[in-house]
């Protein structure tokens, strides 16, 4: 039975667990899955494995801010339509209602921490941490890709619709006076969050452990973008299409490296399936 540390499955300078979550081989690919891994596979005869990872997270980008041009045309349409009156008013007007001096100082606390600045710091140390004490290159480069796209996404999002924040007698100081569409706060901490678990789960042994990683960052990018409309600094939508254009990304970037380890592997042990990575007899748990 092979598991996260059969020698064979360790790549040279890199922890073996970075191919694994649990028991589940990243290298194994579902129906769906394996035409993709296979041109990887032939694409790699003439490109290298972190070709591979760059190339197809670039590809990956252009879907995504493809994504974000459709979702400034489906808010453009709904907006014509007035629907969003029934979501994003009602919404902040029981933000402005559960106010309290208490709860507004935690909630600039928390978006403060999740800003430009603060978010900045956060990633600087756990990607530094991570990159020293794991001894690889992985979190520091999916961070520093992740995030790229992500601040593109925000500045086309932002520059498309243009959107105007809520009415600043409805918000707290202070004031915040870019586009509002998507919410930034929402989209970086999403894929920040979903990144730094996705890190996380390739590592710890412990199904307890990765429950909770997944539900504290799944609790983080959505307080986080709860605060942005209960201070009053975005409508609910721009924090939705901030979560949504997250995850997708998260998703996309999360293939490249699968795609990486696939090609990585195959240029290890030639001849390897990426619908059935391992030896015949072999059994991955």
């Amino acid at each position: 039975m092979i598991g996260p540390d059969h020698p064979d499955l360790q790549p040279l300078g890199e922890p073996s667990t970075e191919r694994f979550i649990g028991t589940k081989d990243l290298t194994r690919w579902s129906r769906v899955g394996q035409r993709l891994a296979g041109l990887a596979v032939r694409a790699s005869r003439y490109l290298s494995a972190h070709s591979i990872l760059v190339g197809s997270a670039l590809i990956g980008l252009v879907l995504v801010c493809a994504l974000t041009v459709a979702s400034a045309e489906i808010y453009d349409n709904v907006k014509d339509a007035d629907d969003l009156a029934t979501l994003d008013v009602p919404a902040l007007t029981l933000a402005i209602s559960l106010r309290t001096p208490t709860n507004v100082a935690v909630a600039q606390f928390l978006t403060n921490l999740g800003g430009p600045v603060g978010l900045t710091i956060i990633l600087i140390i756990v990607v530094a941490v991570m990159t020293i004490c794991w001894r690889s290159r992985t979190p520091l480069v999916l961070m520093v890709i992740g995030m790229g796209g992500s601040l593109l996404m925000t500045t086309i999002g932002k520059d498309l619709v243009g959107r105007a924040r809520p009415p600043q007698s409805a918000a707290v100081p202070p004031y915040e006076v870019s586009p509002s569409f998507p919410s930034g706060h929402a989209l970086n901490n999403t894929v920040a969050a979903c990144l730094v678990a996705y890190l996380l789960l390739l590592h710890l042994t412990s199904m307890l452990l990765r429950i909770l990683t997944v539900v504290l960052a799944v609790a983080w990018f959505v307080t986080i973008g709860l605060t942005r409309v209960f201070l009053g600094y975005h409508w609910l939508t721009d924090v939705m299409v901030g979560w949504t254009l997250g995850l997708a990304w998260t998703l996309l970037i999360i293939t490249s490296h699968r795609l990486f380890l696939t090609v990585r592997d195959a240029r290890r042990r030639p001849g390897l399936d990426p619908a059935h990575p391992t030896a015949p007899g072999e059994i991955v748990a």
